[in-house]
């Protein structure tokens, strides 16, 4: 039987997602919740991987277990084992055909800045020494819907089959007069590709780079070319739809 976990953490003090073997990780410290609470060696399998320092919202993971499960009571059990940095939302029995990772349809990100110095922000927003055009920012982010390829915002030397994406939605957001968030939706993301995107949306609202430049830099396809990757703890995996 297959059971899907939704759950959030505080990426501060994790060194990502993945399990690695000289850092924590939130999925090491899921599977070992799960395993003491089940009995048994007790893999998860995430909906994407999170590097160190960047948080979640909603994150979606899956578990295989032999026998039915008291979903509720296993989620309740669940957050008086994780970290205080991890909060369990639920647990729930979905079909054996559906994979925490392969049947999601789009992913939700957000990175969050700040143009005034907070310290209660500095933990989960950047503070951008620079005037920003938001306008023209917000004009290239549109860009990003009329391609597929985004080699250019992949992180170097990584190991993937394929830098094809479909970005459904990018977009600059305020929410007072010194807080902004870009959200960004897609089926799938590179890694690294959210932090070089707002990276380069930075340079276009200095006025260092054009919408023509912007462009040319997708089309590139060249890391080199885009701009630098902003820090991981103003990002947010915001949310899953399957």
């Amino acid at each position: 039987m297959r059971y899907f976990i939704s759950l959030a953490y505080d990426g501060t003090d994790f060194h990502g997602w993945q399990i690695q073997p000289n850092g924590i990780s939130v999925q090491e410290e899921l599977q070992k919740a799960l395993t003491t609470l089940l009995r048994k060696q007790t893999d998860v399998v995430g909906a994407g991987r999170t590097d160190a320092g960047v948080h979640a919202r909603e994150m979606v993971a899956h578990f295989d277990h032999d026998t039915a499960i008291d979903c509720q009571q296993l989620a309740y059990k669940l957050n008086r084992l994780v970290p205080r940095t991890m909060a369990i939302h639920d647990v729930r029995e979905v079909g054996e055909d559906m994979h925490a990772r392969f049947s999601a349809k789009k992913r939700t990100y957000r990175y969050f800045i700040h143009t005034r110095k907070d310290p209660f922000l500095r933990h989960y927003s950047f503070l951008t020494p620079y005037e920003l055009d938001f306008e023209l920012m917000n004009t290239a982010a549109a860009l990003l819907k009329d391609y597929t390829d985004f080699g250019a915002f992949c992180k170097s030397h990584s190991d993937v089959k394929t830098t094809l994406c479909k970005v459904t939605k990018a977009e600059w957001i305020q929410t007072s007069p010194t807080q902004w968030y870009f959200e960004i939706s897609a089926d799938r993301f590179l890694r690294n590709m959210v932090r070089a995107v707002v990276g380069t949306l930075i340079d276009v609202g200095r006025h260092r780079l054009t919408i023509d430049e912007f462009r040319r830099v997708i089309e590139g396809g060249k890391r080199t070319a885009a701009g630098e990757s902003m820090p991981g703890n103003a990002l947010f995996l915001e949310k899953v739809d399957y």
